[in-house]
């Protein structure tokens, strides 16, 4: 069954179809690694087509069981499906009901059958993983998948045949000499004026970490520190990912700390849920279905990975952003770093490229700034684009995948390197830039970190205490966001960020593709929001 490190199968059957958007190259400088047992078993994450339309744009919430019936998975399908994959000797492990919300079928068994089943031939291989750079083993396939005759139009994406590290931590360790100044995220809420007598109590915030872990004593410790009440946090394992603690200080450790102590620092009230998921296409998609469709409902749901645009398939991003379109309708607010590498986001052909799930529609894209404070009264002093060239600077562009939304139609965005029109990325921002970073406590260890991984559950916390005081859940932010931005004019609720660039996108008056509409003013933000009619 397998040969040269390769599963290889017989040619799929005549009336089997390519999957759209499932073309996957090899990964970058991958070496052959060992045969692959095609005995081995895998877990495959399959995503049905919806059985309706959502609203565009951000159209009314809908319970649980209302997006079940609107755009859920049909019945018929998931019979069809189900009966498929168990007539060839896999075991189904998701469940009718979750099925017909989130459209996903979790399913296992021995590689050899999924790869026959599905077309494709998979290999070991060694490759660079984007986090750490260093050489980590995976399978690989490329080429398209192939869908069986019966399953054509019925599933939209197959995930996890290949399991290669798909995304990295958008964040930045400060060095002890690059630190001109750090700050505790306390500071930033007072600076950003987050809405006072606002704590994030009664709500529920997610995140969704792809390694790492934290450990109780950091948290005490931390708070502790901060002299403000710690937060309820629990982990949760999402295909076998567990947390893990200790043992990444320098990586992924850093992320998950980060983004518990700045999202609990600012929204202590909050309940905190960490989603830990394995660091695939389909362990990603996986951990943001569970928090999406979690009970309760999640206000916010911050997420500080990503990976530059067209290193995803289609149909992963089509999925993931199907998941971000269901996390609208149910009202959880998707906030995404927009990435640490400029306008080229790492790309080797040193072309503009944005990052995602950033570059998603239906996320929240959160970009980065060099803050400023008044070090008697914390107070602005001056903000700009964060650009340390060559050491990290903020993400930003057009994104060549997704068109232009509705509701950025009248904000500038310029047409992308491809010569088109599409999503402009990022939405708004906040301080990034690890030389004004955010006083952390890694592994025992005080550190200053910065990133565009810092910004999403900062927005993520204003979220939450925004959703406190309005009694109501936001969803899709961007439409409300938008429509009160005159063209080239600050608008009202965020701070306009008109200085410096990214690499090939510059900062000026209105929205730009360094910080999109800029950063935060909490009160005024609240005041707009409450005069704002949502779709009922």
């Amino acid at each position: 069954m397998h040969s040269g490190g390769m599963v290889t199968n017989p040619p799929a059957h005549p009336s089997s179809s390519p999957l759209p958007g499932s073309h996957r190259t090899a990964a970058p400088a991958s070496t052959p690694a060992g045969p692959v047992d095609g005995q081995d078993r895998a877990v495959v994450t399959l995503v049905l087509r919806r059985r309706g339309t959502l609203p565009d744009g951000g159209g009314p919430l809908l319970s649980r069981a209302k997006l079940a019936a609107l755009a859920g998975a049909r019945p018929d399908d998931i019979e069809l499906v189900v009966g498929l994959l168990r007539a060839h000797g896999l075991e189904v492990l998701s469940t009718a009901e979750d099925t017909a919300v989130d459209r996903l079928v979790r399913v296992t068994g021995p590689v050899s059958v999924l790869a026959a089943l599905f077309g494709t031939s998979l290999e070991l291989v060694a490759s660079a993983d984007p986090r750490s750079g260093s050489a980590v083993t995976h399978r690989q396939r490329t080429g398209e998948l192939l869908l069986p005759a019966e399953l054509t139009d019925v599933v939209t994406a197959v995930l996890g045949l290949d399991d290669r590290p798909q995304a990295r931590p958008q964040f930045r360790v400060a060095a002890a000499a690059a630190a001109q100044r750090s700050y505790t995220p306390l500071q930033l809420g007072h600076a950003y004026r987050f809405p006072a007598g606002t704590d994030g109590s009664g709500q529920s915030l997610a995140i969704v970490e792809l390694g790492g872990g934290f450990g109780p004593a950091d948290l005490t410790q931390y708070f502790s520190s901060l002299g403000v009440p710690q937060p309820r946090v629990t982990a949760v394992g999402v295909d076998g990912a567990t947390n893990v603690a200790g043992k990444d200080p320098g990586g992924a450790d850093g992320e998950v700390l980060l983004d518990i102590e700045v999202a609990g620092a600012l929204a202590p009230g909050a309940s905190l849920v960490v989603y830990f998921a394995p660091n695939t296409d389909a362990g990603f998609l996986d951990a943001v279905t569970a928090a999406v469709h979690a009970t309760p409902t999640p206000a916010a749901l911050s997420i500080s990975w990503g990976q530059q645009e067209d290193a995803w398939t289609g149909q992963a991003r089509d999925a993931m952003d199907q998941a971000f379109a269901d996390a609208a309708a149910l009202g959880v607010t998707v906030c995404v770093a927009s990435g640490d590498d400029g306008s080229t986001d790492r790309a080797t052909d040193k072309r503009p490229h944005v990052d995602f799930p950033a570059a998603s529609p239906h996320a929240l894209a959160c970009g980065g700034t060099t803050l400023q404070l008044n070090p008697s009264t914390d107070a602005i002093t001056q903000e700009t684009v964060w650009n340390h060239r060559g050491h990290g600077a903020t993400g930003g562009g057009v994104s060549d995948t997704f068109a232009l939304p509705t509701w950025q139609q009248h904000a500038g965005v310029p047409v992308g390197p491809g010569g088109h029109g599409g999503r402009g990325v990022p939405d708004v921002a906040g301080n990034a830039d690890p030389g004004t970073g955010y006083q952390v406590l890694i592994d025992g260890t005080p550190q200053v970190i910065g990133g565009t991984s810092a910004v999403a559950p900062l927005w993520a916390a204003l979220v939450c205490r925004l959703v406190q005081a309005l009694g109501r859940p936001l969803g899709l932010l961007q439409p409300a966001l938008y429509a009160a931005a005159p063209p080239g004019q600050t608008a009202p609720g965020l701070r306009d960020i008109t200085r410096g660039s990214n690499g090939a996108y510059h900062a000026g008056p209105g929205w730009d593709a360094c910080t999109g509409l800029g950063s935060p003013d909490g009160a005024a933000l609240l005041a707009l929001l409450a005069a704002h009619s949502p779709p009922s």
